[in-house]
């Protein structure tokens, strides 16, 4: 199988991964780039667990592969807190402990910070709508709509709070 360089700029630092032709970004992240809070459960795009921001768009990153991403502006779960401090999204997921089993969290966060990038007033019924994506076994998006909604607030002041 060949492998190629493929650079692209992740979590505001440009970076040149050597991934092989048939390596999604999920893999390229996780295996080669070290940032494992980039979850891979269904490998079919459908579970949400693997979502990273690319050029702004909330993407399922089992479903597109590194080299696609050649070029772009990759934001993963990692690069939402800055210098050590949590985002107001995920200090509000802590505050309301939406956070549950953790497994599909990485995912829930860049979902949800895409939408308020883009929509920072959205309702709780986009937020449901936006968030029904996602799936979380542990059941419980009474507390992520709320953490979502709170954060809301920080997203509308200022663009975005990261």
């Amino acid at each position: 199988m060949t492998s190629e360089t493929v650079t692209l700029t992740i979590n505001g630092v440009k970076t040149s991964l050597n991934a092989s032709s048939r390596m999604t970004l999920a893999d390229a992240l996780r295996d080669v780039a070290r940032l494992t809070g980039t979850h891979v459960a269904c490998e079919h795009g459908v579970c949400g667990a693997c979502t990273v921001i690319i050029d702004g768009l909330a993407v399922r990153s089992c479903l597109m592969l590194a080299v696609q991403a050649a070029g772009s502006e990759v934001v993963t779960v990692e690069g939402l807190a800055r210098k050590g401090e949590l985002s107001a999204l995920q200090a509000a997921f802590r505050k309301h402990h939406a956070v549950q089993c953790g497994f599909c969290t990485p995912g829930i966060l860049t979902t949800m910070h895409a939408l308020l990038e883009e929509e920072p007033g959205a309702d709780e019924e986009r937020i449901r709508e936006v968030l029904s994506g996602n799936i979380c076994r542990c059941t419980g998006y009474v507390q992520i709509v709320e953490a979502v909604m709170e954060a809301r607030a920080s997203y509308s002041r200022i663009g975005s709070p990261t």
